[in-house]
């Protein structure tokens, strides 16, 4: 079995992810690129200073704005979004999801719907026949007989529950309001099929790893198991493991600091050979600055950290806190990671003034033995200004920053 450092683990995921050494990704195209590196990118409405999909392609791409990303998405057609947790996939993916998407007609609240409002349904199917893309907010409809987060109308709730079942898509959206159309005006011929359910169930034993990147054996059973929404067994999953290593898809990994069984895909175990012994893939080399010579923030979804990964792989304590209440929050409403180097060395809270178009820093926190000279403080600087650049401030108040000497160094950087 294959054994691999820390230091590798963490700069393999980096990678992977397209977040280390730099960005090597640049414009609408390369914008496309980076996400299908992600595998997939989670989607949050929340803009406190970017959201969290701006804020994750910008640490992928040199010269990203947040229009590439409807560009690839909505007009070019190269993505498409779904799920509860929601997700934009390449495009090319969508008849396996289809394979899948009548399961979710067993969702209890789907049935509720189907029951209490059996009208809803093939109401929103033929008003946006006759009248086209149609957000929710075109919908006169009916109060929801019970709650639902998806929405108040039975009209609301009939369109989401379309969607899950791939009838309607999301053709385009404003602001971040989505916009519904009929599947067959939306996707293009090409994909509008579906694939045979035994095949999408593998397509999606694969994907499970390959969101990750690397994962613990142990997890795959959870993990494929959400991804094609069915129970396995602990059986099947194990059948469905030894049929992967036996086509040697996968191979066992040992990573340093775990006692537990990890798997990577047999095609990476090169990369993760060539990090080991200190190399680093051509095809990674940054556009631009590294991220040693200019820190990025990390996206509150990233695969790399979210859901208890940052801890794991950086030994960096992070929680989302967002849903916290306020006297519950260790640092703050919207913490970014930074990441310097390979490694996450503290955290930032970031607000955007839009009045003022002021970027406030309102916290900073340095890890214990995070560094603390001029290079780190010109890193930080070029960080913040690449960012604010982004998202349209016209300066950055740092008064957060400490320590001082920090402080007063970015902020020289900056004015």
């Amino acid at each position: 079995m294959d054994s691999i450092s820390k230091q590798t683990f963490r700069r393999f995921l980096l990678g992977r992810q397209g977040l280390w050494p730099g960005r090597r990704f640049a414009g609408v195209d390369g914008t496309a690129a980076a996400i299908r590196q992600m595998e997939a990118l989670q989607l949050d409405p929340l803009n406190i200073a970017a959201r969290s999909q701006d804020i994750a392609l910008h640490g992928r791409v040199l010269d990203y704005r947040p229009e590439h990303l409807y560009e690839v998405a909505y007009k070019q057609r190269q993505f498409f979004d779904y799920g509860g947790s929601l997700f934009m996939y390449p495009i090319e993916e969508f008849p396996h999801f289809r394979a899948l998407m009548p399961r979710t007609e067993n969702y209890s609240r789907h049935i509720l719907l189907k029951k209490n409002h059996p009208e809803a349904m093939p109401q929103v199917l033929s008003a946006l026949r006759a009248n086209g893309p149609m957000s929710n907010r075109d919908f006169t409809g009916n109060p929801h007989a019970t709650w639902s987060y998806r929405g108040r109308k039975d009209t609301a709730v009939a369109l989401y529950y379309l969607w899950l079942l791939g009838e309607v898509m999301i053709t385009d959206r404003r602001g971040f309001d989505r916009i519904y159309d009929l599947r067959e005006r939306v996707l293009p011929k090409k994909f509008d099929r579906v694939s045979p359910v035994e095949k999408a169930e593998d397509f999606f034993a694969g994907k499970t790893l390959a969101m990750l990147n690397l994962m613990r054996e142990k997890r795959f059973r959870a993990g494929w198991q959400g991804n094609i929404d069915r129970v396995i067994s602990a059986e099947e999953a194990q059948k469905k493991l030894d049929e992967l290593y036996e086509r040697k898809v996968i191979a066992p990994l040992c990573i340093e600091g775990s006692n537990e069984k990890w798997i990577a895909f047999t095609d990476d175990l090169p990369l993760l050979a060539d990090l080991e012994a200190g190399g680093v893939p051509s095809a990674w080399t940054p556009l631009g600055p590294t991220t040693q010579d200019e820190v990025a923030f990390v996206a509150p979804l990233e695969i790399v950290t979210a859901r208890g990964r940052a801890k794991q792989v950086f030994d960096f304590d992070y929680i989302w806190e967002v849903y916290k209440p306020v006297e519950q929050r260790r640092w703050g409403y919207y913490v970014l990671p930074i990441l310097y180097g390979d490694d996450l060395v503290a955290r930032l809270d970031p607000k955007l003034d839009r009045k003022t178009m002021t970027l406030h820093i309102l916290g900073f926190w340095l890890e214990e033995d995070a560094p603390r000279d001029a290079s780190f403080a010109d890193a930080l600087a070029g960080g913040l200004k690449r960012f604010a650049n982004m998202v349209g401030a016209k300066k950055v108040d740092v008064r957060a920053i400490k320590p001082v000497k920090l402080r007063t160094h970015v902020k020289a950087k900056l004015d």
